[in-house]
């Protein structure tokens, strides 16, 4: 038997929601698992050189930790993944190996985890839930925790379907680890409630596609003006994209790949212009006009 599990790209954040709110994207990463005699992982993709082709592969490790958690020997496979995610750029690559390896170990395992425990375990092995959960369960997601017994909900969050996701991926990375750096230990009272504020904003906003809350909502005091220097030109595409159309810019997960949220008419606009104040500052941009991705990840045999 192959199977074959499918997962969705996500933007992470999404301005004032940080570390709680995501969404799943319709770009994906396919992760294809067979019998094996032996472990074996090919990538395949544009960036096939940047993922470790061994035993070290994030996705092979949770596919081993779903095992291990079950206090079951992980039987070997031949693992083929396609690359559709671009690595490094704030769209949740490292999300899709994780749930992709644990999806495919439940499924061979014969599917004794449920949603709830798949997710567990994939944001002990994140450190946050932001892109993992919309990663498995597809849609927007808020994840809240409970305080005393730890427990994760992740709350699905409508999405109106004139808001139009645009996503602008710069030729260059920035990893994780260097933009959680810039972020101060500490906040003020006063940069809490206006995140507090301005997440139920962008709530009600994404829900209702109500322009002028989201143009508001899209505000962050938490994480975006401290990273917004690792990103060559923000301050250019913010104005640009606001100046085309969108109902404003944020940076997707760390970065460096920007979201704008416009509507249908001016989306095609945003993109073009995103693409070229970026060329005109020397730096190469890929440019999507895409779609929340409803159906989260799929499974399937063959």
């Amino acid at each position: 038997m192959v199977t074959v599990v499918t997962v969705p790209a996500t933007t992470a954040n999404l301005g004032p929601g940080f570390d709680c709110l995501g969404a799943a994207l319709t770009l994906t990463n396919t992760f294809t698992f067979s019998a094996s005699d032996r472990p074996c992982v090919v990538i395949r993709g544009a960036e096939a050189a940047g993922v470790a082709s061994s035993t070290d592969n994030l996705a092979y490790r949770a596919y081993c930790r779903l095992y291990e958690h079950l206090g079951r020997e992980a039987p070997p496979v031949y693992l083929e993944i396609e690359l559709g995610v671009p690595l490094a750029r704030g769209l949740g690559s490292s999300a899709t190996a994780i749930i992709g390896g644990l999806v495919g170990a439940n499924r061979l395992a014969g599917f004794p985890l449920s949603h709830t425990e798949v997710l567990e375990l994939a944001i002990a092995l994140e450190g946050h839930p932001d892109n993992v959960v919309p990663a498995l369960l597809g849609g927007c997601r808020l994840a809240v925790r409970e305080e005393h017994s730890g427990t994760w909900r992740w709350l699905d969050v409508p999405w109106d379907s004139d808001v139009v996701p645009i996503v602008a991926i710069p030729d260059f990375e920035l990893a994780t680890e260097t933009a959680r750096h810039v972020l101060p230990a500490t906040c003020s009272y006063t940069d809490a409630i206006f995140n507090i504020s301005h997440l139920g904003a962008l709530l009600r906003g994404l829900e209702t596609g109500h322009r002028d809350w989201l143009q508001v909502a899209l505000q962050d005091h938490l994480h975006q003006p401290y990273r917004q220097c690792l990103i060559k030109g923000y301050a250019d595409l913010h104005a640009a994209a606001l100046a085309a159309g969108a109902y404003g810019l944020v940076i997707s997960g760390a970065g460096p790949t920007l979201l704008a949220l416009g509507d249908p008419v001016n989306a095609m606009g945003i993109a073009s212009t995103l693409r070229d104040t970026w060329a005109t500052l020397g730096v190469q941009a890929r440019v999507e006009v895409l779609a929340v991705q409803q159906e989260g990840t799929t499974v399937q045999d063959r």
